[in-house]
């Protein structure tokens, strides 16, 4: 073996140990986050039944989560103020709730606004958290956001 060899293996084995003594704390960690996803929108015998899936990682169990929401109709029209309350939120774990609209038509849902965290009630996080921290999906064809 050659001395560059030597030399370029030892270089390599240095850089591979140095990588790996890398700090935690430089690492970025996941930012808390509490994630709402309209998951579903069917006709049901009260009227529409909205699906939600959520997520909460905001590093803190939610004793009490509700939102209150628009319902626009299909000619852009707010049709509907509610509160949803998604009751209790454990930290880390995904729950999915549904909500029954009595007198709402699915089909002329175009838009859900959420308008405000109505309760964001936690130990260990701040009550504007609920808003401040809120992504919003949908798997469906209704708008859905803040």
């Amino acid at each position: 073996m050659t001395s560059l060899t030597a030399s370029l293996r030892l270089l390599t084995s240095t850089l591979a140990m140095s990588l790996a003594t890398v700090p935690a704390w430089t690492q970025s960690a996941p930012a808390p986050v509490l994630t709402l996803e309209l998951n579903g929108a069917q006709p049901s015998e009260k009227g529409c039944r909205l699906t939600f899936v959520v997520n909460n990682a905001l590093g803190a169990d939610l004793t009490k989560a509700a939102f209150e929401i628009a319902l626009f109709n299909d000619a852009g029209v707010v049709d509907r103020l509610t509160v949803l309350d998604f009751k209790d939120l454990p930290n880390g774990k995904t729950k999915v709730t549904r909500f029954d609209l009595a007198g709402t038509d699915c089909a002329k849902v175009r838009r859900v606004l959420i308008n405000s965290a109505t309760e964001c009630a936690s130990s260990g996080v701040e009550p504007s958290a609920c808003m401040r921290k809120l992504k919003t999906e949908t798997k469906t064809g209704i708008a859905f956001g803040v």
